[in-house]
Parts: structure tokens; C-alpha cells; sequence
């Protein structure tokens, strides 16, 4: 399974911005899907999942401001961060969980400047 997170960038703070990932190489319906963070200097942090069902579990740190989302027609998962501040910037890394075994891809960089 292949993973590549895209959508980084530089972006302002306050403001909302939207990563995707696209796994290849696996059953994209019965596929776990989330992210984590790496916040610089520190380890990276889970964020939260999106399930096979579409449900979602989330991170106690990112709850109600972080959206995670399933795209069937395009086989990606979707993490829309809303409200953003310039301590949400670092590397955002997508993850699936396939045939009980655990995959991850390049991150993308997401710089919020205040």
C-alpha cells in the first residue's frame, strides 16, 4: 500500500485548509484511513481515523476544529483543518490500516503564519 499526503502549504492563521491522500495498492473500502502531526521538535501525534463504515474518531487535541473524511468516488481521505494557528504547523503525515497491517506515506508541510 501506497500513501502520499498532499496539500500543504503556506496559509494563514485563522484561516481552513484541506490535506488529501490517496492510497493505492489496497481495498480502498475496507481500508482505515487517518493522520498524525509532527509539530517540530516534538513526536508526532495521532490525530485521528476515518473507519470502512465513514465513521470517525478523533484526537481529544484536534475535536471539533479537525475533520476527517472519507472520499469513496476518489479513493481519498480528506483532513480539513479549521481555525487554523500558527501552532498547528508541521508535517501531516496519512496513515491506512489494511489486512491488520499499519501503512504511511511521505507527509506534506503545513506552515499557518500568524
Amino acid at each position: 500500500v501506497q500513501l502520499q499526503a498532499s496539500g500543504g502549504g503556506l496559509v494563514q492563521a485563522g484561516t481552513s485548509h484541506t490535506l488529501s491522500c490517496a492510497p493505492s495498492g489496497s481495498n480502498f473500502a475496507l481500508t482505515t484511513l487517518g493522520w498524525y502531526r509532527e509539530l517540530p521538535g516534538k513526536y508526532r501525534s495521532w490525530l485521528g481515523f476515518a473507519a470502512v463504515d465513514g465513521s470517525t474518531t478523533y484526537a481529544d487535541l484536534v475535536k471539533g476544529r479537525f475533520i476527517i473524511s472519507r472520499d469513496n468516488a476518489k479513493s481519498a481521505v480528506h483532513l480539513q483543518l479549521n481555525n487554523l494557528k500558527p501552532e498547528d504547523t508541521g508535517v501531516y503525515y496519512c496513515y491506512a490500516r489494511y489486512m491488520n497491517l499499519d501503512y504511511w506515506g511521505q507527509g506534506t508541510l503545513v506552515t499557518v503564519s500568524s
